[in-house]
């Protein structure tokens, strides 16, 4: 294919603010199994946000072209690949390498991949007008669904995993989310989808806007204090045990220690939040309590699948949570704001 440039934004070295919007090559090194992809519209992840500080958790390989959450149509199809072609609407998952051979892959579970890489850190991501992307990560898209909302897939998909995979959320369940954060907000939603009879949101005092995003899409309460008036607040409900389910998608390790206090005897903590943090606290409520904790990574070809379905059906519209859709050039701005607390998610778009 020809070597044309194309706009992207690029981390460019591990140092604090090195990303910017260039001009790159168009990919052009596309093998058999692989397919060229325009992209129509890119979620902006907290990851990202992260590389921008040089304050991510994980290995980044730079340059790379940021992005992880995307859609768009393709405009180049590789001989070997079947179900797709040239200008279908497709909607892309993010582990854009994997080995293939071990356990995890061969069961279905390639997320665990010890090998995994993903776009936007371990290879070139979606900011960009094109995007390289093996065959295996695709969906199709429903014509239905626009591709700003398309983006927001693989979001939904992180926390479909921790509420209704890892989760054991059921109906009339008491749901706890820690984090009002885009995966703590989706997992509220989800939540209510499983049948849970009563969900609360904790968030910081900081946390105003997104709390009354919580509150318009479901929440019955939404708590800024600390653990304190947290207990009061789960003594009152039902049998004063604790809440049956707690979602943990702060990103602050410290936010186990009220989970383990508002969870009740028997229930399930179920943290897919990032926190890297040390804890400094015991955990043997967890042992006294015999509480379930889970951990939640990333997701699957089966649940991308679940949740295009809900998309399709109007059942899930994650779309309430995106405070931005800019062009690339204005990416910076979408950044800030995310960061500073002023929107919960913003979409990128090709000029």
């Amino acid at each position: 294919m020809p070597n044309i440039a194309m706009s992207a934004v690029v981390q460019y070295a591990l140092r604090e603010g090195a990303v910017e919007l260039r001009d790159v090559p168009r990919p052009a090194d596309l093998g058999a199994e692989e397919v060229l992809l325009r992209t129509r519209a890119v979620g902006v992840c907290g990851s990202d946000i992260h590389q921008w500080h040089n304050t991510h958790s994980l290995h980044v390989n730079v340059p790379v072209i940021l992005g992880h959450e995307f859609a768009g149509e393709l405009v180049w199809v590789g001989k070997a690949v079947r179900g797709f072609r040239e200008g279908d609407r497709v909607i892309s998952e993010t582990a854009a390498g994997i080995c293939g051979r071990c356990l995890y892959c061969r069961s279905g579970e390639y997320n665990l991949c010890p090998e995994r890489q993903g776009f936007g850190y371990g290879v070139d991501g979606a900011m960009a007008d094109f995007v390289k992307v093996p065959a295996r990560c695709l969906h199709h898209c429903p014509d239905a669904v626009p591709f700003e909302k398309a983006a927001l897939t693989e979001p939904c998909c992180v926390a479909y995993n921790a509420t209704c995979v890892k989760g054991r959320i059921r109906p009339g369940d008491a749901v706890l989310v820690f984090g009002p954060g885009p995966i703590g907000l989706l997992s509220l939603v989800l939540a209510k989808l499983s049948g849970a009879a009563w969900v609360g949101v904790v968030g910081l005092k900081q946390d105003e806007t997104r709390l009354a995003i919580a509150k318009s899409l479901g929440a019955d309460q939404t708590i800024t204090g600390g653990e304190a008036e947290l207990l009061e607040l789960v003594r009152a409900l039902g049998d004063g045990l604790g809440v049956d389910v707690v979602i943990e998608a702060s990103g602050a390790s410290s936010a186990l220690k009220p989970a383990m206090a508002a969870v009740r005897a028997g229930g399930q903590i179920c943290k897919v939040g990032w926190g890297p943090q040390p804890l400094e606290f015991s955990l043997d409520p967890v042992v006294k309590k015999a509480v379930n904790l889970q951990g939640s990574f990333s997701h699957n070809y089966a649940i991308w699948e679940r949740v295009i379905s809900l998309f399709a059906c109007g059942k899930l519209d994650p779309t309430p949570i995106v405070g931005r859709v800019e062009p690339f050039v204005r990416w910076r701005t979408c950044f800030e704001d995310m960061g500073e607390g002023k929107i919960v998610k913003a979409v990128l778009k090709p000029e």
